[in-house]
């Protein structure tokens, strides 16, 4: 049965799509009330009033030790002039919590007690009346409103509720959703797959379950569903039986088998078909049999925008909770960063502290890549009419760490290297941990960020072909006003990355303008693609000769991805990613990678650790034990002239 390709309904604002389907929905119908015992309460949401059946304490308690008076006897007691009370007669001893004795109203601590036999003692001080008591209700009075209704319990809500005599309420059922993921293409995560070409391993929904259940949601995966509108079809009419809310994961674009719009029309309406967001654009919402359907885009971070921006407020909503609001910071952005006109743009940043300031650099902005979320400090938007942002713009910013993290993180942006990756895992190991917040912007980026103070530290390897010097001539030109401490972190190896068994016998630099050899590049400004630039210019041969010389990349990894999805034959890139990915090598050249620190950083205790852990044996071991590296010249400081030592 052929089906044609979906088109987009006219793409809306957030909080439009949000109206449409608050509208569209009857939650007084949809979310019903329950009784739980109190001790199982916790974080559920009151649906009617509470009252306290008992008062709190049920009786007049000691709140200190010491003994029991009735305080209107004591009133003659003064320095000097001790007045003496006699056992049973005039004071009982107490403790905290201790009923107290018919006829006392005041407890005079122990400390302030002289005992002058083992009947009597002596207080050189009056009581005044309810001196160290805790009266009837002073905490909880009988009757009293304890919680109002759609009050979200707390953990101490729960000792309260206890205390007030109340051992069951009534609260709103949980929120229920089941996510449907579909797709031919898509795996079954649990069943531990080995995807091949065109297949992907479901993860989506376990994503979207763990943020469910933090939103005090019940949240339900079933089994992927193949492309078949049929299978589709009856799958959503199961969980509408039983759910709240049914996500039907991916299928939710414009392809020809994304059927989610026309199961929504079968069951129900469509309300939202695309909102003004990127990522997130092709989100759906609908209704059916009362209940809420949301088509999910496939990709891990538009899905995400999706589920907190869509799915969390309407779940709050219908489960009358608070939807919560990140904390939120301002930040200056360390780079330009064009945006389209007519969506709003989420744009995921890496942060931390760099002098007063709090500085921000936008990661890659790729709907497929989930690790962006998972190396973001924090998530901005780019409001919607804005073309983008200038470098050194100020920008709030949702923070996805606590502050406190940022205020350990270091900055570092610069060119990519397998090591930082190594730093970074040594210093979380640390037992005052550090994060390494690692941008790869390349060398020149690195060295730009130093400039405009939005940065700590730079990695970088950029050679001079006429001083036959690393960096120097750079700091020079580029930094000529900032004191700079260069360290190396490694001496490497740099060469072509080539697939396993070197299937086309590339052996050099002249090999690139074969017509056969497909190349992968790095971007303009790092120190690999000047290393390249160099080495063609040796050799007398011209960029346009290299076929898929303008194809940029921004990692090693990455560049070696290339080679092993066969999607370039060779890339220029370090021998530690080819070693990584069991590809093959071809040696060209030995660089110097350092670490360019400003001075005025240099004494600050996250970089003295960096500097302590960089001059350890253990870790220059760990760098060697990668492969392609030289730990000779590791932790000195470098100066003009030292190339490669």
């Amino acid at each position: 049965m052929d089906f044609q390709r979906s088109i987009y309904l006219t793409t809306i604002p957030i909080s439009e799509a949000l109206d449409k389907a608050r509208k569209a929905l009857d939650r007084d119908a949809l979310i019903r009330t329950e009784m739980v015992p109190t001790h199982q309460a916790a974080d559920r949401v009151t649906a009617a009033p509470v009252f306290s059946r008992y008062s709190s304490p049920t009786f007049h308690s000691a709140a200190m030790d010491g003994v029991a008076v009735n305080a209107e006897a004591t009133f003659s007691a003064r320095e000097g002039r001790p007045l003496q009370l006699t056992l049973d007669k005039d004071y009982h001893p107490v403790n905290t919590g201790h009923a107290m004795p018919a006829g006392s109203n005041a407890v005079i601590m122990i400390e302030q007690v002289v005992q002058v036999d083992e009947q009597t003692i002596a207080i050189e001080a009056p009581a005044f009346p309810w001196q160290h008591v805790r009266r009837i209700g002073e905490d909880i009075v009988a009757t009293e409103l304890l919680l109002p209704q759609n009050h979200q319990i707390s953990p101490y809500d729960v000792g309260a509720l206890l205390s007030a005599g109340i051992w069951e309420l009534q609260v709103w059922e949980q929120v229920r959703m089941i996510i449907i993921p579909t797709g031919d293409e898509v795996l079954d995560f649990t069943k531990h797959p080995e995807p091949r070409p065109g297949q992907v391993v479901e993860s989506n929904s376990q994503v979207f379950k763990a943020l469910g259940e933090s939103w005090g949601c019940v949240v339900e995966r079933v089994p992927p569903v193949r492309d078949d509108l049929t299978l589709l079809s009856e799958a959503v009419d199961k969980a509408l039986q039983r759910a709240h809310i049914v996500i039907i994961g991916a299928g939710s674009s414009a392809g020809t088998k994304d059927f989610t719009r026309t199961v929504m029309e079968r069951h129900g309406t469509v309300l939202v078909h695309g909102i003004a967001a990127m990522p997130g654009k092709p989100s759906l919402l609908g209704e059916a049999r009362g209940k809420l359907l949301v088509g999910a885009p496939g990709y891990p971070v538009s899905a995400v925008i999706c589920f907190e921006e869509l799915v969390r407020p309407l779940a709050a909503w219908l489960g009358r909770r608070d939807p919560g609001a990140r904390p939120k910071i301002q930040v200056e952005l360390t780079r330009k960063t064009p945006s389209k006109l007519g969506v709003q743009e989420f744009m995921r940043l890496a942060i931390g502290r760099v002098g007063q300031k709090w500085v921000a650099t936008p990661l890659a902005r790729g709907a497929g890549m989930i690790t962006t979320l998972t190396k973001a400090q924090g998530m901005a938007r780019i409001p919607i009419h804005s073309e983008g942002l200038e470098a050194g713009a100020l920008l709030e910013t949702e923070l996805l760490v606590s502050q406190a993290e940022l205020e350990r993180t270091i900055v570092c942006v610069g060119s990519h290297d397998n090591t930082l990756d190594l730093l970074t895992n040594e210093l979380m190991g640390l037992a005052e941990p550090y994060r390494l917040a690692s941008t790869h912007v390349g060398s020149m980026g690195g060295l730009n960020a130093l400039r405009n103070q939005a940065a700590h530290l730079a990695g970088c390897h950029l050679f001079d072909p006429e001083s036959a010097d690393y960096n120097f001539p750079f700091l020079a030109k580029y930094l000529p006003d900032v004191d700079v401490l260069v360290v190396n972190l490694a001496i490497r190896h740099q060469g072509l990355i080539v697939a396993k068994g070197n299937p086309k016998a590339i052996k050099g630099v002249k090999d690139l303008t074969r017509p056969d050899v497909v190349f992968i590049n790095r971007q303009r400004g790092a120190g690999t693609r000047i290393l390249l630039d160099h080495h063609l210019r040796q050799a007398g041969i011209s960029p346009d000769s290299v076929r898929g010389y303008d194809k940029e990349e921004y990692t090693h990894m990455a560049v070696a991805v290339n080679v092993l999805s066969q999607a370039a034959d060779c890339g220029l890139g370090i021998f530690a990613a080819a070693r990584a990915l069991h590809l093959d090598f071809v040696p060209l050249a030995r660089e110097r990678y350092d670490l360019i620190i400003p001075r005025q950083w240099a004494e600050d205790p996250k970089i003295t650790t960096v500097l302590e852990l960089i001059r350890s044996k253990e870790l220059q071991a760990r760098v060697r034990a990668l492969g392609g590296y030289d730990t000779d010249l590791t932790g000195r400081e470098m100066e003009p002239g030292m190339g490669l030592g």
